[in-house]
């Protein structure tokens, strides 16, 4: 998996995908100095067009003709979720190392043949972005695997959002093609909790519900993990624009930008988008080029991003991410642990280092296809248990030796 050591000039890469995702990760990739960005592609002509106007880089109008390119070492595959197994597999058959955002894919089935070809082809694979990249995720993650703490016992997450009502295309509002929150929104929170857990989901005990008949999907779930060592998370989140959690977050959004209050606004905008009004907002407000801002400005300073709140329990002591850092409550008091912010785009920056990592110098990923694929396991059966009503054991999912990852051994 290491990189011809003749240089070590930056990685070369492209992107699949000028969507939001592929629009919120360019930016990271051009301040990266370990990476190069060469190339993009996008069945869109609109946003191939701000693409290679903004950036000086050439567009391909499919992900085939841009994998074709033999000056391209990585791909970033930010394509709609249906997607994902076949442009992974042919990004690795194509000599290129990959990320893919989450959901790694819709399927088990798909996943494995991800890993597989990755794996064939000796090329490195991660899943994300996830905030599980986040710094403070990252801080928290280190603090527990120190052992400072003890044991760790239990872990609450709580998120609210107006996720439901932003543009949509119609398969992002269809289940059955990887719309919701299930696929979207809920792996971030499945993967905090693997990840902080350093042990597999065992058990899943699920509800989840869809409250506006407008919005055809899942749009609020509450879920129990069981993990092999006997930590237990709690997870809740809810997309309809209500109450919204950076009220309790001091008004700190989810890439860390501050924000203002503006409840149920992103719902009443929505009802001015007529026909294909809400698609073409989709591409144009949300994908490259658009109004969304992903980055502070020059000389701006935001704060951690965070994805809700959460609160950790240890034999020890309790954890907390805070507006800049993590808080730390024990015995003694409590203490706060500022966190770096990378680059200015943290989270991302952290999903690029993991890919020059494995490339250079042949670190195993944390996020590799082994972990994005017990994430696809647990948002699987908690779907699976949201509409059964029972509880759903991963054991014999998660057990398969060959794609199981190594959470308590990774770093």
């Amino acid at each position: 998996m290491r990189k011809n050591s003749k240089t070590r000039e930056p990685v070369r890469i492209g992107v699949v995908g000028l969507g939001l995702a592929g629009a919120a990760m360019i930016p990271a990739i051009q301040a990266h100095p370990n990476f190069k960005l060469v190339a993009a592609a996008d069945l869109n002509a609109t946003l191939r067009k701000r693409f290679a106007e903004s950036s000086g880089c050439r567009v391909h109008g499919d992900a085939e003709s841009l994998m074709g390119s033999e000056d391209i070492e990585a791909v970033y595959i930010a394509s709609p979720h249906q997607f994902h197994k076949e442009h992974a597999c042919l990004a690795t058959r194509s000599g290129k190392h990959v990320i893919v955002e989450k959901p790694m894919a819709l399927t088990l089935a798909d996943c494995d043949s991800m890993i597989e070809t990755a794996e064939r082809h000796r090329m490195a694979l991660i899943v994300g972005h996830t905030h599980s990249f986040d710094p403070a995720i990252a801080a928290v993650h280190r603090l527990v695997r120190s052992g400072e703490l003890g044991r760790p016992s239990m872990l609450s997450m709580w998120n609210y959002t107006d996720f439901l009502y932003r543009p949509r295309r119609p398969e992002e509002l269809d289940t059955s093609r990887g719309g919701g929150i299930l696929y979207n929104q809920i792996p971030h929170q499945v993967d905090i909790a693997r990840l902080l857990s350093c042990s597999e989901v065992i058990s899943v005990r699920a509800m989840s519900d869809r409250l506006d008949a407008m919005r055809p999907t899942e749009g609020c779930c509450m879920a129990f993990l069981g993990f092999e060592n006997g930590m237990a998370a709690t997870l809740t989140y809810s997309g309809y624009d209500r109450f919204d959690i950076d009220e309790l977050h001091d008004w700190v959004g989810e890439g860390g930008q501050p924000k203002a209050p503006r409840h149920g606004e992103t719902k009443r905008a929505l009802r001015a988008l007529e026909g294909d009004r809400e698609r073409w907002s989709r591409t144009n407000d949300y994908g490259y080029g658009g109004a969304r801002k992903f980055a502070p400005s020059e000389g701006e300073q935001w704060s951690q991003p965070h994805f809700g709140i959460f609160v950790m329990t240890c034999e020890r002591g309790d954890i907390r991410q805070s507006r800049d850092g993590i808080t730390v409550y024990g015995d003694d008091g409590v203490r706060e642990i500022a966190v770096s912010n990378s680059n200015g785009r943290p989270g991302r920056a952290e999903v690029l280092d993991e890919l020059h990592n494995a490339i250079i110098r042949g670190v195993k990923p944390v996020h590799d296809g082994r972990f994005g694929r017990g994430t696809v396991a647990t948002c699987l059966a908690i779907l699976e248990s949201s509409r059964s009503g029972g509880e759903v054991w991963l054991g014999a999912r998660c057990a398969n030796a060959r794609f199981r990852s190594n959470i308590a051994g990774q770093e």
